[in-house]
């Protein structure tokens, strides 16, 4: 199937330090596209390409089939919600929402109408006539979603939209981003640093580093056997430990694991260490977080973290017998 975007090659710099280095993306029709990284990694820079505020050094940007790498923003198929919502605080939220098709000439109870339409399918049918002061934080990020939505976009950019939410607002909002995705059936790219944000919404997920794709594909996957040490460690928590390579298996400090060709080092996720095992380890730290302890403990002289049953009775300070199913131990190449 033709993918509906297809970034092909693009490099980009500021000044004399490259942003991005040859990226290539394809998004589908439909897909919820997430771009992970730190800051610097250039998954901003690429948004902005794709939106069309920024023209790339080499490379092409197709969408639909046709080139739009050196369009304007307004002449590409896109629309785009930013972190600080850029509501006109004049205008009601119904204004606000209309206000792209006011630009194109369409009459004011057509605009109405239609924007009336889309604040319902965005939750919001009864803040027609509120003006951005008097709508909660989650609220104006949801008129600046219908805003962008009602000019039917066939991709829609979202850069960090819930970054300025608190933690319960931002995880309800995951969750209304998500539904009114499916129920409109548009394409998103939605820029983040948060990883617990990115597995929530993508189906597609993208994860960057230094300007290059570190590994993209369902977070599941990406999670359970992710492509490379940065995005096993950005993804989640891991240990990483060092070993060597005989007969098909790779030799740890903390095991024998099974392992292709090449690899040098093993990825343990912290669900995946357990108590009662055979190794013995020296506990240095515990964090109570709610529904788990994080355990930070010393084994053949490796930092292994371990998240045990809440209600577990350990300490900073115990020694304890840990197992680590080596079926989930992630070989990976350096």
């Amino acid at each position: 199937m033709t993918p509906l975007v297809a970034i092909g090659n693009i490099t980009h710099s500021f000044g004399a330090g490259p942003v991005l280095s040859g990226v290539s993306l394809s998004l589908a029709r439909g897909s919820y596209t997430v771009l992970l990284g730190p800051s610097g990694s250039g998954k901003t820079t690429l948004l902005s390409i794709l939106g069309g505020f920024l023209a790339p050094d080499e490379g092409s940007v197709l969408i639909d089939g046709v080139d739009c790498t050196r369009l304007a923003p307004a002449r590409r198929p896109t629309a785009t919600v930013f972190q600080d919502y850029a509501l006109f605080p004049h205008l009601t939220a119904g204004a606000n929402v209309g206000f792209g098709l006011r630009m194109k000439g369409v009459a004011r109870a057509e605009r109405d109408g239609r924007a009336r339409a889309m604040l319902e399918v965005v939750g919001l049918a009864a803040a027609f006539d509120k003006k951005p002061h008097q709508l909660s934080g989650g609220q104006r990020q949801r008129v600046a979603l219908a805003r962008a939505l009602l000019v039917e976009p066939a991709v829609l950019l979202l850069d960090e939209p819930l970054g300025a939410l608190d933690l319960k607002l931002r995880r309800q909002m995951q969750d209304e981003l998500k539904a009114i995705q499916r129920r409109v059936g548009t394409a998103f790219v939605h820029v983040t640093h948060d990883q617990e944000e990115a597995m929530a919404l993508a189906d597609h997920l993208v994860v960057m580093n230094h300007g290059r794709i570190e590994d993209q594909g369902p977070p599941e996957r990406v999670y359970a056997r992710p492509a490379s040490i940065f995005a096993a460690t950005f993804m989640g928590e891991s240990t990483i430990v060092p070993g060597r390579m005989a007969n098909g298996v790779i030799d740890t400090a903390l095991g024998r694991f099974s392992a292709p060709a090449g690899a040098s080092h093993v990825a343990i996720r912290p669900e995946h260490v357990a108590l009662g095992g055979a190794l013995a380890a020296d506990v240095v730290d515990v964090v109570y977080q709610g529904s788990f302890k994080r355990v930070t403990a010393r084994v053949n002289g490796v930092m292994l973290l371990a998240r045990l049953p809440a209600e577990t009775a350990i300490a900073a300070g115990d020694q304890a017998m840990l197992a680590i199913d080596a079926r989930h131990g992630i070989a990976l190449k350096e």
